[in-house]
């Protein structure tokens, strides 16, 4: 993380329920949840997951929406989920999260494969939704 190349650093996803969120993507995807106690103390105003060691998805929760005016007009568009997130893993992992859904019956779509992204076509994928009907595609590559 020393480095300062161009990348994602992170995605705002509104939530009903911050807590609940971070625990479904901490049991499911096994993204760490941080600053949970802090939300629930009331000192910070989310929580977030981290998806990997430069990487955190921000559990915004609706209240917030009303808040967000860093830019003329960005209140408007605040609130609404985005189209979805992209998490790849490797084969294991991914087929085990895959059971994983299938298990607690989170429904899941059909395998596509060879679809393209961040590196290239991958191997597999699917998308499935979290408990605040934002989408996540799981994938993996070669």
């Amino acid at each position: 993380m020393t480095d300062n190349t161009t990348r994602l650093d992170h995605v705002v996803l509104w939530v009903s329920d911050p807590v609940a969120a971070a625990g479904f993507y901490e049991k499911n995807l096994g993204f760490e949840p941080l600053r949970v106690t802090e939300y629930t103390a009331g000192t910070v105003s989310f929580p977030s997951v981290r998806i990997n060691e430069e990487t955190i998805l921000d559990l915004a929760p609706h209240s917030m929406a009303a808040r967000m005016r860093m830019l003329p007009g960005a209140e408007a568009g605040a609130g609404h989920p985005v189209n979805h997130v992209c998490v790849s893993l490797p084969a294991h992992d991914f087929d085990a999260l895959r059971a994983r859904l299938q298990e607690q019956s989170v429904p899941v779509s059909d395998l596509s494969y060879d679809s393209y992204g961040a590196r290239g076509p991958a191997r597999r994928s699917f998308y499935f939704g979290d408990p605040d009907g934002n989408i996540v595609e799981a994938r993996h590559y070669e």
